[in-house]
């Protein structure tokens, strides 16, 4: 495949307010700086001290939503606060990666059928009400990376929590045969016959950190597996490529949300940001277990992301692509253009390649010129092909900017091990 080169930087959209000039994106000062103008935008409404956070934002950073409770949502801003103690010292994260944690522990875990329920209500006074039971192995991803995260930052009783999601996760949804994770169950815990890589995807991460925060070998052998069966047995079944979707025994789906492209966490087609986020992935798990196939396949997920996603006339990656390479979905979304400049960092910082770090920047002007709201903080959530909002809810359940900050970090540790390299 030939190495897709960036063109010329598009023209900044209508609804921009104008952006500030940036002297380098690859500067560690610019990238920190940007990450306590995004925590700035959550500060004022952000927490509730009935317990855990609100989900719902608008534009200014408005709540329009008080009581619905996502558990991806309660699980990043854990992640959020405890990167956020660890970048700049304010003891005021740690306290609210500590709230958000007992939030996740109190209010979504079902003591009586032992998971943990996607969508609850909660109300002042501790009101509490189950809106959705299903469990999703995508959900224990992040109760996972929440648990390290919180460790990592000192948070000692979040340390069992490690050990006890892995252990639920292996009883409920490991599929030994396949070497990969189903994807969900009903409350009861009947597991459906949908298969994903999605899941198996924010495991490899989750798993990554749980290695990081305890130097456990089991979490680093179960990354190691995820990776190698998702990008290289699955991806070998769709040409090469991650498709999302698997029937029960693991062969390709081509049809499941075939309408539907759009899907917040299954849509149909080819998603340009999981390519990237697997190729930054690899090379994060190339920190610590040395393979020779882990840079080549992230280079191949990478380029051919950014060959057939990549906007040309508008700027930015679209969201998806179907089996014959055609844009599915026009659109472009926050997270898949944070995953692709965190992964040209990474595949930059580790080859010495100056075309990954051309990507890098050109994405991220893109994304300064378009995403960022220079006026309120943080990140708009989709735009359309040409650039424009859809509406003003910034950030709906499921956002919290995890995406963006933690790009932010994970470049700043690449940026940070190329220095010790040079050193």
């Amino acid at each position: 495949m030939n190495n897709p080169a960036p063109p010329r930087p598009a023209a900044p959209a209508a609804h921009a307010h104008p952006a500030p000039a940036v002297a380098s994106f690859r500067d560690p000062a610019f990238l920190l700086s940007h990450v306590e103008d995004t925590l700035a935008f959550y500060a004022p409404h952000a927490l509730d001290p009935s317990g855990g956070f609100h989900h719902f934002f608008r534009d200014d950073g408005s709540v329009y939503d008080y009581t619905t409770r996502h558990l991806v949502s309660s699980c990043r801003f854990v992640f959020n606060y405890a990167m956020a103690y660890r970048h700049f010292g304010d003891p005021r994260y740690l306290d609210h990666a500590r709230h958000g944690l007992r939030f996740l522990r109190d209010a979504h875990w079902d003591d009586e059928r032992h998971g943990y329920d996607w969508v609850i209500e909660w109300r002042d006074g501790g009101k509490r009400a189950t809106l959705d039971g299903t469990r999703h192995c995508y959900g224990l991803a992040f109760v996972l990376l929440a648990a390290a995260h919180a460790t990592i930052a000192g948070i000692d009783d979040a340390k069992p929590l490690i050990a006890a999601t892995y252990e639920l996760a292996e009883h409920r949804f490991w599929d030994r045969a396949a070497g990969l994770y189903a994807d969900d169950a009903t409350p009861n815990w009947i597991v459906s016959s949908y298969r994903g890589q999605n899941a198996n995807m924010h495991m490899t991460e989750a798993l990554l950190a749980a290695y990081e925060a305890t130097g456990h070998l089991t979490y680093l052998d179960r990354a190691e597996k995820l990776a190698t069966n998702v990008v290289q047995r699955q991806a070998a079944l769709s040409g090469g490529l991650v498709w999302e979707h698997f029937h029960a025994d693991w062969s390709v789906d081509w049809d499941y949300n075939k309408e539907d492209s759009s899907n917040i966490f299954r849509p149909w087609g080819f998603q340009p940001g999981h390519q990237t986020e697997w190729a930054k992935l690899l090379m994060m798990l190339e920190r610590h277990r040395s393979r020779d196939w882990l840079l080549p396949r992230a280079t191949e997920l990478f380029d051919a992301a950014l060959a057939h996603a990549w906007d040309a006339e508008h700027g930015g990656l679209c969201y998806g692509f179907g089996p014959d390479y055609t844009v599915c979905d026009h659109d472009k979304y926050f997270w898949v253009q944070a995953e692709t400049f965190a992964a040209a960092a990474l595949l930059g910082a580790r080859t010495g390649s100056e075309r990954f770090w051309d990507w890098y920047d050109e994405v991220w002007r893109y994304s300064w010129a378009h995403f960022v709201d220079h006026r309120y903080g943080a990140w708009y959530r989709v735009l359309t092909c040409d650039n424009r909002k859809y509406g003003d809810e910034k950030s709906p359940a499921g956002k919290t900017d995890y995406h963006t900050m933690g790009a932010c970090y994970d470049v700043l540790a690449a940026l940070a091990r190329a220095a010790e390299r040079n050193a």
